[in-house]
Order: C-alpha cells, then structure tokens, then sequence
C-alpha cells in the first residue's frame, strides 16, 4: 500500500500548499485593485467637481500607482539568488562529514572543501558555514529557507505579502515597493481628507461616499503600519545590514560583528541601489555584487570594490615592472 502523499513527491499536498502561499498575495492585490476604484471611480470622477483637481489628483496618483504595481511585480517574481555549484559538497565529502565524530576532523574537512572559495564567514564553532540540507558551503551572508526549501543569498527573511524570500536579488525592489506604497497611502489620505470630513459634516452625498471614508481608513492603516518597516530597513540599509544579522551578528575570524560589511553609509547605499543616481528609484537590477562575495569593513579586509580595482591595477604595474627588469636583464 502506497504512503501518504508528501510535499517532496509533488502530490496534492504540495500543489495546495503552494496555492495557499498566494493568499497574501492576492490579498495585497486586491486592496490595491479596490482602492484604484475608489480613489479614481468614486472620489475623482464621480465626487470632485473642479476638473483642474480632477486632473492634478489623477496625474500624481498614477505616478505613484505605476511605481507601486512596477516595484511589488519586480519583488515577488524576481527570482532568489541561488548559490554557484562549485559550493556544493559532493557525497563522498558529505557522508564523511557526517559521520565523523570528531569536531576537529569536520572543521578539517570543511576547510579542506572551501580553501578555494571566497568565504570570510565562519559559524559559531569556528568552522566554516555549511548546510546539510543542501549539501553546500554557505556563501557569505547566505541562509537556508525552511519555506522556499533551499538557500538564498543575502537572505533578509522570507515574507508572506510577496510569497518570496526577500534576498540580495530583490532588496532594492522590496525596499522601493516599501516606499512608494508609504507615499501611496499618504497621498491617498491627504487628498481624500477633505472629503472625509465632509462625509461626518452629512455634506457628502452619493453611493461613492462609503468607498471614500473606507479609503482613508484602509490609507491611514496601511500607513501606519508601513512607516515603522519602511524606516527600518531604511537603517539597515544605511548599516549594510540584514533583518537576519541585525539579531545575530555575522562571525568573522575575529569574532562576530555587526558592522563587518559597514563601507560608511553613502556605499552601504550604493551597495544595494548601485553607482547611477539615475536608476535609483526605479525597480531595475543595479545592486553592485553578484551576492556571493561582499567587500568587507577595513577592519576585517581592505576589500572594497575600489580597492580590489585598486590591487589588481597594482598587480599590472608590478607584472610590468617585473617584465623590464627581465627585458634588462636578457639585454645585459
């Protein structure tokens, strides 16, 4: 008699599962399709007289709309970053660090498998990071993610509202969707005030009134709870910190610290927002890295972007040097 159905083999658990993660989603997309209703259907057309207002509201509400809808669309269907398979522990490797007693002879073989990666992270034993559900050395900054199954690179946290994991691949558009939804609701509530206070006067009259008082309730909620979240990735931003890191510090060879990626603040922005003020604000791909290696505080390694074009230009004029001398030497 076959077993039960398990998420692995893809059965009608897993499909429902995965159905049911969009919840959220559609939760999201809905209060946003309703308040387009009732900002543009209700309160433009149908509630403000004066067509100059008309078309001063509609023109700002779009703008920020588009950039609501462009940025939410980037952080839910941006793929996470996935580690490079020259990480992956191969099974012979794998089945002797598992069953190798000794801690000495694990951190041995870790360090054995990783000498040629570029890792600078170690765990709290003083060993190398690895995960055994996905058979990999773990990247800088890399986590597992018990719901998307496997690791993420620069894993923030996995959030419910984009049924994806908030990671190096999407920060900037999760950050943006942060902010132009904080500007969407604070737009929203401050041009549908003045007809909210005429719907308690008993002034404002039609169907559309109830549409109007609920948009600002829903504006004002949003609002709220957007502003808190909004400011603290804002701070992480500025840290060049995750949510993950921000309760455990990342562990270096010179013991854990929260600051060990901190480049001072104008390139912990640009870390995650890229070199062109141009594309700033703008839900495209301009995150500077590639998510696996991260330049690191001066503290640790003087190993910033500039830096690393730094030594390899110091590199060339010594591989240049070194050839005249050669050159000379040959001639003499």
């Amino acid at each position: 008699m076959a077993g039960p159905t398990t998420i692995n083999n893809r059965g009608p658990c897993f499909w429902c599962l995965k159905a049911i993660k969009w919840i959220p989603v559609l939760f999201i997309v809905v209060i946003i399709a309703w308040s387009y209703y009732a900002y543009v259907g209700q309160l433009c057309l149908d509630t403000v007289k004066s067509t100059a207002k008309q078309i001063v509201y509609l023109i700002f509400y779009h703008m920020f709309f588009i950039m609501l809808c462009w940025s939410y669309w980037q952080t839910i269907f941006t793929e996470i970053g996935r580690v490079p398979l020259k990480y992956k522990i191969d099974d012979a490797d794998f089945r002797t660090l598992t069953i190798t007693e000794s801690a000495e002879a694990q951190r041995q073989i870790l360090e054995n498998i990783s000498r040629h990666l570029p890792n600078t992270n170690i765990n709290i034993q003083g060993f190398p990071r690895f995960c055994d559900k996905c058979k990999i050395i773990k990247p800088d900054r890399t986590h597992h993610c018990s719901v998307c199954g496997e690791c993420v690179l620069k894993m923030d946290h996995h959030c419910p509202w984009i049924n994806n994991c908030v990671s190096f691949t999407n920060y900037k558009f999760f950050l943006l969707f942060l902010g132009y939804a904080l500007c969407y609701c604070i737009y929203v509530a401050l041009t549908s005030l003045p007809y909210f206070i005429d719907f308690w006067k008993g002034s404002l009259e039609g169907p559309g009134r109830f549409h109007i008082l609920f948009l600002f309730f829903v504006a004002i909620m949003f609002g709220v709870s957007l502003i808190s979240l909004f400011c603290y990735h804002c701070y992480l931003v500025s840290e060049n910190r995750t949510t993950l890191e921000a309760f455990r510090p990342p562990i270096f060879r010179t013991g854990p610290d929260k600051r060990g990626f901190s480049l001072g603040r104008y390139n912990n922005f640009q870390e995650v927002f890229g070199d062109n003020p141009k594309t700033w604000f703008i839900p495209v791909k301009t995150s500077l890295g590639d998510g696996i290696e991260f330049p690191l505080n001066s503290r640790h390694q003087a190993n910033s972007y500039q830096s690393m074009d730094n030594t390899q230009n110091s590199n060339r004029e010594v591989d240049s040097e070194t050839s005249k001398l050669n050159s000379v030497e040959i001639v003499t």
